[in-house]
């Protein structure tokens, strides 16, 4: 039996209690990568957030996050991250190389999962992205974990 169920629900319970009535979303989104790279370490190759610009509100811009250097800009549709933006649906690929349209910010990522993050409102916020050198380095564990922390970002 795997123990990331457990893992992943005493890191929810951590990121809970440290953004616990913080009203800045950066400072949730910047709490919520680092204990989570602090969790999963090196299987989590880049782990962070692409926020909806309000300017543009078609693209996402890179916010807070735990790794090498990050795409500014994606457009909803475009790559791992923008399809999660358009679809709204949590985007589980083992293999980025063979993701119509994948966007390579850093050439040793090899599989991603990405989540979106809705405010209280519904209305998608952010994306949280996390990149991993392994070939299929995440499941639906992973997802049901990630999903949990998502919803609880922007409402806690």
């Amino acid at each position: 039996m795997s123990e990331k169920p457990e893992l992943y629900a005493e890191v929810r319970k951590q990121i809970a209690s440290v953004i616990a009535g913080e009203t800045s979303a950066t400072a949730r989104y910047a709490s919520a990568a680092c204990l989570l790279r602090e969790a999963f370490g090196s299987r989590f190759f880049w782990t962070g957030f692409y926020v909806v610009d309000p300017l543009k509100p078609d693209e996402l811009v890179v916010g807070p996050y735990q790794g090498t250097l990050g795409c500014l800009r994606i457009p909803f549709g475009r790559g791992v991250c923008g399809a999660a933006a358009a679809t709204g649906e949590t985007q589980l690929v083992t293999d980025v190389h063979a993701f119509a349209g994948h966007i390579a910010c850093d050439s040793r990522t090899n599989s991603e999962i990405v989540v979106p993050v809705f405010g209280p409102d519904g209305v998608l916020a952010a994306v949280l992205d996390i990149d991993s050198t392994e070939f299929g380095a995440f499941d639906l564990e992973d997802q049901a974990g990630l999903e949990a922390i998502c919803r609880d970002l922007l409402t806690a």
